[in-house]
């Protein structure tokens, strides 16, 4: 194996493979990534076994052959060459030599015989998708999947297509986020899976703003095409619960609020609460909202927004973090609130494309 790549490119490529690798990697093997070469292109592959990511750069071949490389040590050296083309040779005995510049590193590694197998897909279920569209889904409700390892079936993101639309949809217990967009009327793919929140935040890094991205589903894992970059993943197993059941339906008295200065506020309010006080309070009464929160031994904030509201009085007091989330991912100056009781969830809709869901808290 030899060739030759320009080393941003080559850098580049390094960095979005060496995400799969976990720092709890058992193997030594997964802590390596796989080199291979054929006559203009090097193909490097990481994988943890839950996600695989495969990345192609472009590069001069003189010789093809293939090597696993200590993924981080390799990145951190390329990192810190010369503004040049870097130049890799696989030598004797699994090592591998790297000129650019003046500079001359030697690195040893392991043979491609002892690196996990990356599966292969049929094209049978799969589904084509816009990487802006896809990106814009993950962003809306990756920020509401549980952190709570007990509660595996929440550790990720669940896919719902039929019917030529396709859902996704993330809870941890106290809010659930659901994004709902058209994926054409012919689509007759029907699947329901779950992607795991490691995936998805792969996934939000690399999908950009133009191209598409092809989704090839087999029985327990997902593989997504990028172009010049594959994710493959496992699939969370496990019932996720039936999210239709916790939406509220649509009420016609609705809060209608500037997000930026409604962010804005509920981010100070945020600055008094602590691990035995978490939320803030909400007051609303005709055509005012005030955000307040009373700390004993550190103070106390209260701001009064003007909103657009006729319906009756509601004290209501929300986790901060829980408002904060949603509404630095919605876009809209205008958002809007619907509100029944103290003991009853708040709901912020954007149509049919997007509903949050957020529980109330006991105000302390």
């Amino acid at each position: 194996m030899q060739f030759e790549a320009k080393k941003n490119d080559f850098l580049k490529c390094l960095n979005t493979v060496q995400s799969a690798i976990s720092q709890k990697n058992t193997l030594p093997i997964l802590s390596n990534l796989l080199i291979e070469t054929d006559k203009n292109r090097a193909r490097l592959t990481a994988t943890d076994l839950d996600i695989g990511i495969t990345s192609r750069v472009d590069v001069k071949s003189k010789a093809t052959g293939s090597i696993t490389i200590p993924a981080k040590k390799l990145y951190d050296i390329v990192k810190e060459l010369p503004e040049e083309d870097v130049t890799i040779v696989l030598k004797k005995n699994n090592m591998i030599s790297i000129d650019c510049g003046q500079a001359h590193i030697k690195i040893i590694g392991l043979p491609k015989e002892e690196f996990p197998q990356i599966p292969t897909f049929e094209d049978s279920e799969s589904i084509e998708l816009s990487q802006k569209l896809l990106k814009e889904m993950l962003i809306m409700v990756g920020f509401a999947v549980s952190r709570d390892e007990t509660r595996y079936v929440l550790n990720g993101v669940l896919f719902v297509i039929k019917k030529g639309k396709i859902q996704l949809v993330a809870t941890d217990g106290r809010r659930l986020a659901l994004s709902t967009k058209s994926v054409g009327e012919n689509t007759k793919l029907n699947k329901k899976v779950i992607i795991p929140t490691k995936t998805v935040q792969e996934l939000i890094k690399m999908l950009e703003d133009d191209g598409g991205v092809k989704v090839t589903f087999s029985e327990n894992q997902v593989f997504f095409d990028l172009g010049h970059t594959h994710v493959i993943s496992r699939l969370i197993e496990g019932e996720f619960p039936d999210y239709d059941k916790v939406i509220p339906e649509e009420r016609k008295e609705k809060v209608k609020i500037d997000r930026s200065k409604f962010l804005a506020s509920v981010k100070r309010a945020s600055l008094f609460t602590n691990q035995d006080s978490l939320s803030i309070k909400l007051d609303f009464s005709r055509n005012k909202m005030v955000v307040s929160k009373n700390a004993p031994f550190i103070g106390e904030v209260k701001e009064e927004l003007d909103v657009k509201y006729g319906g009756k009085a509601v004290s209501i007091g929300f986790n901060p973090i829980y408002l904060i989330d949603a509404l630095k991912v919605l876009e809209d100056e205008t958002i809007e609130l619907e509100l029944e009781d103290s003991d009853r969830p708040g709901v912020i809709r954007k149509g049919n494309e997007y509903t949050y869901v957020v529980l109330p808290m006991q105000l302390i």
